[in-house]
């Protein structure tokens, strides 16, 4: 399960780089600011996941996960990823944080099963891990968080935790079911996005 954690780990840390990366460039944040709000991103959600855990934060024992979110943005700035009007509709946007989306949420659920949480533990964990970056990040910068707003955005967190929760309960939580399920998250977000997908309001 522990590679299957990084697998998770690693690819939601670069996904949500790129997209702290975007948000941070249409705010007109300057190199310092640009990189903060791809840390708190990228590794603000993971975090606070560990903490509640009891863990060690994995960020602060593996170096990882802070190169690659260099490595976003310095490839970002290189390759000159600059503003767009509409970005946030953009497709590399759109696909970067879905991607990040699912693996912090299929990563949250790991933590949640290893630590021996109930069901509901392992959910909160899940949507901590991945929403609770982009959070940190919208406050930062004076926004109401994304997820409270967006389509369908944090209930895809809790379908993938809860589809992992099964497979782990069914005993056939491997790499071909994680994959699965990490396609299906990535479908549901994807259709609800272009179908528009909200959740009702009141009022």
């Amino acid at each position: 399960m522990n590679y299957l954690f990084e697998v998770a780990e690693f690819f939601g840390i670069i996904a949500f780089a790129l997209s702290g990366f975007y948000m941070a460039v249409r705010e007109k944040l300057d190199l310092l600011g640009i990189f903060i709000a791809a840390f708190l991103t990228a590794l603000g959600g993971g975090i606070t996941r560990d903490t509640i855990a009891g863990k060690m934060p994995y960020t602060f024992t593996h170096l990882m996960p802070t190169l690659l979110v260099i490595g976003v943005v310095v490839i970002a700035i290189l390759l000159k990823l600059k503003k767009h009007d509409k970005f946030e509709q953009t497709t590399i946007f759109v696909l970067s944080d879905t991607l990040g989306l699912v693996s912090f949420a299929i990563a949250g659920t790991f933590v949640g099963i290893e630590v021996g949480f109930n069901i509901f533990g392992i959910v909160m964990l899940s949507l901590i891990t991945a929403v609770g970056g982009s959070c940190l990040r919208d406050i930062l910068l004076n926004k109401i968080p994304f997820f409270l707003t967006s389509d369908f955005y944090a209930t895809i967190a809790i379908i993938v935790s809860l589809g992992m929760y099964a497979l782990n309960a069914f005993g056939v939580l491997n790499i071909i079911g994680t994959a699965v399920i990490f396609v299906i998250g990535v479908f549901l977000r994807l259709l609800a996005y272009y179908k528009k997908w909200k959740l009702p309001t009141i009022g």
